[in-house]
């Protein structure tokens, strides 16, 4: 399968079947798993639920691979793979997780929304800068995030503010790393295809596991029935198909496009905290989420 855009005559640019269904997964899975975090966490803290959620989902994509005689990383690939996995699923999951220990869901999910932008900006060292409607959808993008800090569920928690910065900003590192290698030059190349995916997920796992030791988390035990079924979903749904999808996007495609996902999430993660999850949500909230989502899409509109 071509990974590249065909035109045929004066016909429409055709997206490839592959680039379409990770960017499905990305744009309406990863949307729902906020919710699935937040109810996890009755019995599963938040470093010990996401550091055994990307264990188990490795072990799972790492048997595949095997199946499928992929070849197995090397030592520098798995180098490379603590280093991503450090950024991105144990500072950007992690505390994404421990954020929604002390803020709703959809707020969670709103805030994550400046993540284009902020990749945008750490491109700027590789030469990729933006332009003056890609600086627009930035600018917006970051005023509808600090009106989302003026809301009353980040400003009652400034912890959960904190963590969610945090995870933003390590998140947006990984990728632009991911993307183009180290400030140095040096590339963080994983091991092709599944074999890659799953040693960045066993990496990322392990140190969250290690964190969750550290920080003396335990547990419930016998869990609550649906903390095991959202737990369940976050590792098929949300690690195997999700995570690996958007490190596909970041593989095939650009930047700016692999983050689109954060323009849909919010309206699916706000939806799903008020009706399913029973959260607050006040009408400045539901505005900054417009606001933010309204960047985001400028954001990407510039650079399709």
């Amino acid at each position: 399968m071509s990974d590249t855009l065909t035109l045929r005559g004066n016909a429409a640019p055709r997206m490839p079947a592959l680039i379409a269904g990770c960017l499905a997964a990305t744009w309406l899975i990863w949307g729902s798993t906020y919710l699935a975090i937040k109810w996890a966490l009755v019995s599963l803290p938040p470093l010990f639920q996401m550091g055994s959620r990307f264990v188990a989902a490795a072990v799972l994509l790492g048997a595949w691979a095997r199946w499928r005689g992929m070849p197995w990383p090397g030592r520098r690939e798995w180098l490379n793979a603590f280093v991503l996995g450090a950024l991105m699923l144990g500072g950007g999951y992690g505390a994404t997780a421990v954020a929604e220990a002390s803020v709703s869901s959809g707020l969670v999910v709103a805030f994550i929304a400046v993540v284009p932008a902020l990749v945008a900006l750490a491109q700027w060292p590789y030469g990729v800068k933006p332009t003056r409607a890609e600086a627009c959808g930035i600018s917006l993008g970051l005023a509808g995030v600090w009106l989302l800090t003026r809301g009353q569920g980040f400003s009652a928690s400034w912890q959960g503010l904190a963590a969610i910065g945090f995870a933003c900003t390590t998140w947006s590192l990984g990728s632009v790393w991911a993307l183009h290698g180290l400030p140095g030059g040096r590339q963080l190349d994983l091991a092709p295809g599944a074999a890659g995916y799953a040693s960045q997920m066993m990496a990322g796992g392990l140190l969250l596991l290690a964190g969750s030791w550290v920080a003396g988390e335990h547990p419930t035990l016998p869990p609550d029935p649906r903390a095991v079924a959202c737990w369940l979903y976050l590792v098929l749904a949300g690690s195997v198909v999700g995570f690996s999808a958007y490190m596909v996007l970041l593989q095939r495609t650009t930047a700016a496009l692999a983050s689109s996902y954060t323009f849909v999430n919010p309206i699916i993660g706000l939806v799903l905290g008020v009706v399913l999850g029973g959260e607050a949500v006040s009408v400045l909230e539901w505005t900054a989420a417009g606001v933010v989502s309204a960047g985001v899409l400028l954001l990407v509109a510039a650079r399709r």
